[in-house]
């Protein structure tokens, strides 16, 4: 379902934060005053997912110009690590706790993890090393876009989060 009120969040097991304009994304947060109580859901213990500019949201450190975001998880991003739209790319790579085989990732103006501390996991890194998904106790992000493909792994690994099968 769409979350735009604060009753819509009260009624939710977990929440998943899409790609987009993060900048966008986080002012509406504020004017919507759900920002607060979005953070507070998520550090009393709600699952959430952000995918592209959902990670840069969720991340505790976005860069010098930090614009509203809620700040949850102990990485810092990089915003557009990889350039500019014309400079999308996709790569298959293996993430393995998702399973066996490689998973498809789609990145689209996409953020870069350049730094995890405190309980972060990385779990998913580009063949020279950087790191392009993680969690961090229920907190799941990635820099590419799971939903542009037929692949449900990234999807049911945050189902399994939400239904405390990962621990």
């Amino acid at each position: 379902m769409l979350v735009r009120t604060r009753a819509d969040v009260e009624g939710i097991d977990g929440l998943i934060i899409p790609g987009g304009e993060s900048t966008t994304i986080g002012k509406l947060l504020v004017l919507s005053g759900l920002r607060n109580f979005i953070r507070a859901m998520i550090l009393e213990g709600m699952p959430v997912y952000g995918t592209c500019a959902g990670m840069i949201l969720l991340a505790r450190d976005i860069g010098p110009a930090e614009p509203p975001h809620l700040g949850v998880m102990d990485i810092r991003v990089k915003r557009n690590a990889f350039g500019r739209q014309r400079e999308s790319f996709e790569e298959t790579l293996p993430i393995p706790a998702l399973g066996e085989g490689d998973v498809r990732c789609v990145f689209i103006r996409a953020p870069l993890i350049e730094e995890v501390k405190g309980g972060v996991t990385v779990l998913a890194r580009l063949p020279d090393g950087r790191s392009i998904a993680a969690e961090q106790g229920k907190i799941l992000v990635s820099a590419f876009h799971p939903e542009l493909t037929d692949d449900l792994r990234m999807h049911r690994y945050f189902l399994a989060m939400i239904d405390g099968r990962l621990a």
